[in-house]
């Protein structure tokens, strides 16, 4: 997009809210959010998820212009005018808005997600965006074809998925509608993983009951959950840098002992 280069403009103001990007709010003609990475592959894996979902219409902000070569990388985003879900008590509570979206994208759309610089796509510019706490962990690379191979001797078809599911993620929009932000660690993938995810940010001692949210749950879906569940758990336990999440995850675990 013309006029934005990644730099930092003056106007620009600061919202970083979490452990591994710094993001800003830059007003002017066209309002957007930029995005600066630590790791060039957030950059790139982000800029071509948002590039896939735009193509498919799928609940997600629109890629304004990006940059994995550039020191540090980035993103621009348009700017969204839209607030944090309310507090979700339970599964039960949980909009689902995205599933059918992104579990419609099969894996060979990542055929076109070529490694470029820059990328530019149409933009209704809102306001300011409410960021959340982004995982402190680097990615994979970009959502490639490489996960094509399916799962379970061939049962599991892969698709996109978000890979940080939870609610603090989602935001509604005035006019009711959701969408998903930080797409920087999507990947292809079993949609079971993201509903395992889903279930460890909801403090699920079971997550077996986010299954209704699930398109096709199959006969192998409780015994993957549960495995995805688990490594969530783990990962948590393992190398969340913040030390809240990380007693969190280890006090579940110990529990399943």
């Amino acid at each position: 997009m013309n006029g934005i280069d990644g730099r930092l403009p003056p106007e620009a103001r600061d919202i970083t809210t979490g452990q591994a990007n710094r993001v800003w709010s830059v007003d002017g003609p066209t309002p957007y959010i930029l995005k600066h990475y630590d790791d060039p592959a957030r950059a790139a894996n982000e800029a071509a998820a948002l590039r896939l979902l735009a193509t498919h219409r799928a609940p997600a902000p629109q890629l304004l212009a990006a940059s994995q070569g550039n020191t540090p990388p980035w993103t621009a985003q348009n700017a969204i005018y839209a607030k944090l879900c309310p507090q979700i008590s339970s599964w039960r509570s949980l909009p689902n808005p995205w599933l059918p979206s992104t579990a419609s994208l099969a894996p060979t759309s990542a055929a076109s997600l070529a490694p470029d610089d820059t990328a530019t796509g149409p933009t209704t510019p809102t306001t300011n965006c409410t960021c959340t706490r982004r995982p402190p962990r680097p990615c994979s690379p970009r959502p490639d074809c490489s996960t094509r191979k399916s799962m379970s001797g061939g049962a599991v078809q892969p698709v996109l998925l978000h890979h940080d599911l939870q609610p603090g993620h989602l935001l509604r929009k005035p006019d009711g509608s959701r969408l998903l932000i930080d797409w920087e660690l999507a990947i292809f993938g079993d949609e079971k993983s993201d509903l395992g995810r889903l279930a460890v940010r909801l403090g699920l001692d079971d997550p077996t009951p986010v299954l209704a949210l699930a398109n096709r749950p199959g006969p192998t879906a409780e015994g993957r959950i549960q495995l995805y569940w688990h490594i969530h758990l783990l990962a948590d336990a393992a190398l969340s840098t913040d030390p809240v999440i990380r007693e969190r995850a280890a006090a579940r675990l110990s529990r399943r002992r």
